[in-house]
């Protein structure tokens, strides 16, 4: 299951099933768990742990030192779930000790060619990442997410839920759940109702996303006035509550 060419560091900690491509070379401290199947010329760098039936593609780096001058050395993680598929050329860097310690990945995504994943991002599940799309440093990108081809987020931005991102998108501000939002620098541009019916919202929670998106950007209100109208909005209404807490967490402030 591991071709003769590769290189495994004899510390390395991979389930028996595991198949291993020709001249990839697996480093100290990697753990790779069952069903996984690793392209050739795949390099992966510890301390690296990654589940169960993921699939990397060729000449990918996975875990290597963060990008990130302050970093000197300290010891850092990358995790990464099960059911995952990187595809080539992509790059997914360890954490560094200011910004947590680890960068992680959860389950069922879909990473495109030549995506670069930098140092403490947190990745949810079920998002998909088209080719070229980059997050910089500690951003976060949350369940069933879509960032569209050559999208580029800023450090420190976060990706809510069921958003997308359209091609070549430049975000430097976090983008509440539920949107569609296309540029540089990227503004919304309404909600993502086709992705939200693909995964089974109801007319009436759309109606009811529609009224809240109305409230934030059409009706001239500021923030605090359209906050509070939200409350009133999301009562009884899961997915306008998600929305309006997301906004009043945002740390960087939300595209408008």
């Amino acid at each position: 299951m591991i071709d003769s060419t590769a290189v495994i560091h004899p510390e390395a900690r991979i389930d028996q099933d595991v198949i291993i491509g020709p001249y990839s070379i697996i480093g100290k401290d990697v753990e790779i768990g069952s069903g996984s199947w690793l392209g050739p010329h795949v390099v992966i760098k510890g301390p690296t742990r990654i589940g169960k039936n993921n699939k990397i593609f060729q000449f990918c780096s996975i875990g290597d030192d963060p990008q990130d001058k302050k970093y000197h050395g300290e010891k850092s993680l990358l995790e990464i779930g099960s059911g995952n598929v990187i595809r080539e050329f992509c790059s997914i860097n360890r954490g560094t000790a200011d910004g947590g310690g680890k960068t992680v990945i959860g389950d069922d995504n879909w990473i495109m060619a030549y995506v670069h994943v930098a140092h403490d991002c947190i990745v949810g599940s079920h998002t998909v990442f088209a080719n070229n799309s980059t997050l910089a440093g500690h951003v976060t990108v949350d369940d069933y997410a879509i960032l569209g081809g050559f999208t580029g987020v800023h450090q420190f931005c976060r990706i809510g839920s069921f958003s997308f991102s359209a091609i070549s998108s430049v975000i430097v501000k976090d983008v509440p759940p539920y949107l569609l939002v296309s540029g540089n620098k990227a503004k919304p541009n309404g909600l993502n109702r086709e992705g939200l019916r693909r995964h089974g919202f109801s007319s009436e929670a759309i109606n009811l996303l529609r009224k809240a998106y109305k409230t934030v950007y059409r009706d001239g209100l500021v923030l605090k006035e359209a906050l509070a109208l939200l409350k009133i909005l999301g009562q009884g209404s899961e997915e306008v509550t998600k929305f309006t807490e997301f906004i009043e967490r945002s740390e960087r402030g939300i595209v408008r």
